[in-house]
């Protein structure tokens, strides 16, 4: 990356007629007070202009303008424009200043997705949460394997390790908003959902709505372990 931003085009180059001259964005950023000098700061500099030409790109789509009509509002050349939203140059802040004008949006919502924290759950094998859901007194045993702390999120994802064994009952009358996808590492089981039947092995899996009747219904072979990643709106709990 950072070989490829020695390389990047600076605006105003190579004659382009619809630029402006003055600091792009990365020199703005390497020129900053308490910079660290062994900081890999290419690599970063080039995650900033792909960040900001998606939310350039982005923004121009929902306002149903096509490339010509914001480079002329901006006063800028369409193959500038196009570079910017491909992330291949680092604008200067007074280019930042006339798209966010001509998008009506603040310069900042142009940094919006750099600068948003994005988070990792990592487990180890074996350490997923023990946790209780409505099948634990069937003998359903839950281990959950993440979470996301983004409360910004319009979606909540639990990815679940199940695991049947000779004290599980079968339960195929589970319901819960959302989707959910199953997909089979150890055992056999008929699993139902709403009126059909599933006889899944190893390597086996099942997406479907979560809204109707779901589970269970033969235990064929112990033990049966199997992954369960369930997705729902934030707001509908």
């Amino acid at each position: 990356m950072a070989k490829l931003k020695q390389t990047t085009i600076r605006e105003g180059s190579r004659g382009d007629p619809g630029s402006e001259h003055g600091p792009t964005v990365s020199e703005t950023r390497r020129s900053g007070l308490g910079q660290d000098p062994h900081a890999l700061s290419g690599t970063r500099d080039y995650l900033l202009e792909v960040a900001i030409g998606r939310e350039v790109h982005a923004f121009r789509a929902k306002l149903g303008l096509t490339v010509s009509d914001l480079a002329a509002a901006a006063g800028l050349s369409n193959g500038m424009l196009s570079k910017i939203e491909n992330g291949v140059i680092s604008p200067s802040l007074a280019t930042l200043q006339s798209l966010s004008s001509a998008l009506g949006v603040p310069v900042t919502a142009l940094f919006r997705r750099f600068e948003e924290r994005r988070d990792a759950v990592f487990v180890k094998a074996g350490q997923g949460l023990a946790i209780e859901r409505r099948g634990t007194r069937n003998g359903h045993q839950y281990h959950l394997l993440g979470h996301s702390g983004d409360r910004s999120s319009r979606v909540v994802v639990e990815p679940y390790m199940i695991t049947l064994t000779a004290e599980s009952d079968v339960f195929p009358l589970f319901q819960h908003d959302g989707l959910e996808f199953l997909y089979i590492l150890e055992g056999e089981v008929t699993y139902r959902h709403a009126d059909k039947l599933y006889v899944m092995q190893p390597g086996d899996s099942l997406f479907f709505d979560a809204d109707a009747p779901h589970g269970p219904e033969e235990l064929r072979q112990l033990p049966i372990r199997f992954l369960s990643i369930i997705s729902y709106p934030r707001d509908e709990r």
